[in-house]
């Protein structure tokens, strides 16, 4: 996308909506990618952009906060409108909208498949539907839809294109997800959703319907304690895919990891009262996780990058490894 190209914006334009979007939807993600050389950085900020313009749409609400009540129909609605527009992005057709021709030069410039895109929006579908998760399995899987191929994207963007890769980056995209359902139980289940696999609340005597009563907390704490320790998994596999990325986007990738699991860690110690306010990073924490990422990447490509990773863990969730089950 240049001046000359065939947006109705420039370039430089959707790269500042982009920017002012994720610095103000996500100040951990926006204190990463200041570290990514500039190109990789512009296009980080717009992808982000249309993730999160998409979710903000299925949930009513601005930058991840506020959401408000909207119809089924209406939702719906929205779904299949956001679909329409991506699809045109993946099919390279001008838009009107700044936050789709970002999303269409990323795809291009890219070449990443339309799959991926399409994919997160079946995330967003089983919002939508009100999805129960039974189990494990079902949460992973959603993981992967919402925050899995966000990974993928990414890889694409760092310019890896090996599978092994891709499939790190997959773990680091469900590693984040899981820090997320954690972190924010109690205002998902205020709007409906219990990600949370079912059989393991079942296990710890939590009914859905009763998850946020005082009694259950205890349990409840027992259980996301559980999900950390899973997400745990994710990231020690994911940690073995920076010796594939150049140092600098290895470093941004180690950082956004260091500041997300220090998210996880502070769920995990407060116990019972995680939900009582929603779980920050200060700035101290993201400048030592910026310096942490740094050492990391450093080993990444003055070590590892010259020994083969050891292998994946054999029962970590892999996209196709589960068939799809129906958005119901």
């Amino acid at each position: 996308m240049t001046e000359e190209s065939d947006s109705s914006f420039s370039h430089a334009s959707i790269v500042d909506t982009s920017r002012l979007i994720i610095q103000r939807g996500s100040k951990s993600f926006a204190a990463a990618a200041i570290l990514f050389d500039d190109e990789t950085r512009d296009n980080a900020y717009m992808l982000y952009a249309w993730c999160r313009h998409c979710d903000d749409r299925i949930d009513n609400q601005e930058l991840g906060f506020n959401s408000r009540p909207q119809s089924a129909e209406t939702t719906q609605s929205i779904l299949e409108e956001l679909r329409a527009q991506t699809q045109a992005a993946i099919d390279d057709q001008p838009s009107e909208d700044p936050i789709f021709e970002g999303l269409r030069y990323v795809l291009r410039r890219n070449e990443i498949p339309g799959r991926y895109p399409l994919e997160l929006l079946e995330g967003f579908a089983m919002d939508a539907t009100a999805h129960k998760y039974r189990d494990l399995a079902d949460t992973l899987q959603y993981c992967y839809y919402v925050a899995g191929v966000v990974g993928i994207m990414m890889a694409y963007v760092m310019g890896t294109r090996e599978p092994a890769a891709l499939q790190r980056a997959t773990d680091l995209g469900i590693a984040f997800q899981l820090t997320n359902i954690a972190r924010d139980v109690r205002e998902d289940a205020e709007v409906g959703r219990i990600y949370i696999p079912g059989d393991w609340l079942t296990e710890a005597g939590v009914s859905g319907d009763q998850i946020l009563e005082p009694q259950h907390a205890k349990a409840l704490a027992g259980v996301v304690k559980r999900l950390l320790t899973e997400a745990d998994r994710y990231y020690a596999s994911a940690n073995e895919g920076l010796r594939s990325l150049s140092f600098r986007s290895a470093w941004a990738v180690a950082a956004a990891r260091g500041v997300y699991r220090a998210i996880g860690d502070t769920v995990r110690q407060r116990g019972a009262s995680a939900w009582e306010e929603r779980v920050v990073v200060n700035d101290g924490r993201k400048i030592l996780g910026i310096a942490e990422g740094m050492l990391d990447a450093a080993r990444a490509a003055i070590v590892d990058r010259h020994i083969l990773p050891p292998p994946r863990d054999e029962d970590l969730w892999t996209a196709g490894e589960y068939p799809a089950r129906p958005v119901s």
